[in-house]
């Protein structure tokens, strides 16, 4: 599974000054923390500077991570000119965070995914709004991805995200996400599947148990990536064992390899 490390989010309160006092020493830990523990890609938001401050700010986080440890990063922004300007200094190939089928944000970003060939995390919404089945997320998803592949978009770049929503607040949400997976790689086996696992556990104790069995769950239903803290070492370890299960794993050699330097705990 390929891991979105999304520590480096401004929306975590712990995180917040740090990015805006352009704290480098923080920043540099984080990224080096976060891919010590398997991260793939380092998510950047700098959204809470406000969007005049924003353009730069990320600029500044995309230079300091890659600066810092050699991966690529996920520019996690809605604003189009803040992506745009970050794209400009990003070293390799970057992923946007994200897309919709929402018209003014689907032309701001489809032509710089496009052009930088970056990866591109789809969200299954449009201007309707949130669906809330897992019958009008595909339906939705399935008019996005075809629009996108119409505009040169190659479907290998394509992380469709099913949208995850609290299990406290409808006892579905769960359930929709996982039908929503198995549909999406059923109709585009070339598609990549990607979600922000714990927004499942929002408003629950003990959130860390119930997105560790999310994670897993997802996994069965043909979850390719993540957004996740790969700090979590239990939950990085039920990833092993889960892709070990579900024949991702050839011969099982990632969990093993894991088990030998450490990285699985109880």
């Amino acid at each position: 599974m390929l891991v979105v490390a999304e520590r480096l989010n401004s929306t975590r309160k712990s995180v917040a000054p740090a990015i805006k006092e352009r704290n480098t020493e923080f920043v540099i830990k984080e990224a080096n923390d976060q891919v010590a523990a398997g991260g793939d890609y380092l998510d950047c938001n700098a959204a809470t500077v406000g969007p005049e401050a924003e353009p730069d700010t990320l600029c500044w986080m995309v230079e300091t991570v890659q600066g810092a440890v050699d991966k690529p990063c996920a520019l996690d922004s809605p604003n189009a000119a803040a992506i745009e300007k970050a794209l400009a200094v990003h070293k390799g190939t970057a992923m946007l965070n994200s897309i919709t089928a929402e018209k003014a944000k689907y032309d701001a970003l489809m032509p710089l995914a496009r052009d930088h060939q970056t990866k591109l995390i789809a969200l299954a919404m449009d201007d309707s709004g949130m669906p809330k089945t897992a019958g009008e997320r595909i339906i939705v998803a399935r008019k996005l991805i075809d629009a996108l592949v119409g505009d040169g978009i190659e479907l290998r770049n394509i992380f469709l995200d099913p949208l995850v929503f609290p299990v406290s607040t409808d006892p579905q949400n769960g359930h929709h996400v996982l039908n929503t997976l198995r549909a999406i790689k059923e109709a585009y086996p070339q598609v990549n599947t990607i979600g922000g696992l714990s927004n499942v556990s929002y408003g629950l104790p003990e959130r860390f148990i119930v997105n560790r069995a999310f994670a897993v769950l997802c996994l069965g239903a043909g979850l390719d990536a993540a957004i996740i803290d790969p700090l979590d070492k239990k939950l990085r370890s039920l990833v092993y064992a889960a892709e070990a299960i579900l024949g991702k794993d050839d011969y099982c050699m990632n969990y093993v390899t894991a088990a030998r330097e450490g990285k699985l705990e109880r």
